[in-house]
C-alpha cells in the first residue's frame, strides 16, 4: 500500500466523520483530531521517515496557524483548528494551504446560499458591520464582542469542519487523479 492509498483509506473516513459530527453537534471531539494526527505522524514517519514527520509538523503547523487568530477572536471553535491541524499532518504544508483554500471558498459559497435563503441578508450586513467595528478596535479584537455566538438568532451558524473537509476532498481528489 502506498502512502497516498493509506491517506485516502485512513484521512477521508475521518474527516468525513468530524464533518458529520460538526454538522450534527457543532463540535469536532478531541479524540478524533488527536487519532488523526498521531495516525498521520506515524504514517508520514513509516513511508518518509524523519523528512516526512517534518513535513508533517510543517503541515501542522500551517493548518493550525491559518486558524488559531480566528479561533482567538472567537469567530470559530478550536475543534476546527485541530482539524485543520489534523489534516495538515497528512497532506504537508503546501497541500495543507490549497486544503484551507478551497473549504475557505466553499464555508464563503455556503455562508451566501444560508443567508439568502433564510432572508437574512439585512442581518448578516449588520453583523458584518460588528465585525468590521470588532477588527478595527485593538481593545475588542479578541473579545467575546461580536463572536460568532454572540449574534444569536441573527446569524446561522457555519459548522466550518464542514467546508474544511470539502476543501481536502477536492485536493485528495487531485492528488488522486494528477499525482
Amino acid at each position: 500500500m502506498s502512502f497516498w492509498s493509506l491517506t485516502y483509506t485512513v484521512l477521508i473516513p475521518g474527516i468525513v466523520l468530524a464533518s458529520w459530527i460538526d454538522f450534527s453537534q457543532r463540535r469536532v471531539p478531541n479524540w478524533l483530531n488527536l487519532t488523526l494526527i498521531l495516525v498521520g505522524f506515524v504514517t508520514q514517519g513509516t513511508f518518509h521517515g524523519w523528512s516526512g514527520a517534518g513535513d508533517g509538523f510543517l503541515g501542522m503547523l500551517t493548518g493550525f496557524s491559518l486558524l488559531i487568530i480566528p479561533w482567538m477572536m472567537h469567530g470559530m471553535g478550536a475543534g476546527d483548528v485541530k482539524l485543520m491541524a489534523a489534516i495538515g499532518v497528512w497532506l504537508g504544508p503546501k497541500l495543507t494551504l490549497y486544503s484551507f483554500a478551497l473549504g475557505a471558498l466553499i464555508g464563503g459559497l455556503a455562508a451566501v446560499v444560508m443567508i439568502l435563503s433564510t432572508g437574512r441578508l439585512r442581518m448578516a450586513c449588520a453583523n458584518l458591520g460588528v465585525i468590521v467595528a470588532k477588527c478595527s478596535h485593538p481593545q475588542t479584537m479578541f473579545t467575546e464582542f461580536g463572536s460568532a455566538k454572540s449574534f444569536g438568532v441573527s446569524s446561522q451558524l457555519l459548522p466550518y469542519g464542514v467546508p474544511l473537509t470539502g476543501g481536502t476532498l477536492l485536493v485528495l481528489a487531485m492528488q488522486a487523479f494528477h499525482g
